[in-house]
């Protein structure tokens, strides 16, 4: 092969590893937008647990109300009110949120293992 082609090879790759960087973060861009964007004070879902693989239970908090609701295909249906009381929060001072980094390097080295 001649040095034109190592070279055009060289210029695509970089341009590959340009699109997949922007594409990064243009899509977090967008995905912090639409969680600004789509994030409310008074309406929040709280937790999610499958029933199958259609439907779901929500507890949703509705301003100061707590409701667990019943999500299918094409309905809701709100299931009761629940007490604040007898909901489980997760404390946030306890919860750690990993950056895809530290899973990345966490999987890596358990495969080393």
């Amino acid at each position: 092969m001649s040095a034109e082609s190592y070279l055009q090879f060289v210029a695509i790759l970089i341009i590959f590893v340009l699109v997949l960087g922007l594409t990064y973060y243009v899509t977090k861009w967008l995905a912090g937008y639409q969680k600004e964007k789509g994030s409310g004070k008074n309406i929040e879902v709280l937790e999610t647990g499958r029933i199958s693989t259609t439907k779901y239970i929500q507890i949703v908090r509705l301003g100061n109300k707590y409701m667990a609701i019943a999500v299918g295909k094409d309905e809701v249906t709100a299931l009761c009110e629940l007490d604040k009381e007898s909901l489980v929060f997760d404390n946030p001072e306890n919860a750690s949120t990993l950056s895809f980094n530290e899973i990345l390097e966490k999987i890596k080295s358990e495969f080393k293992k």
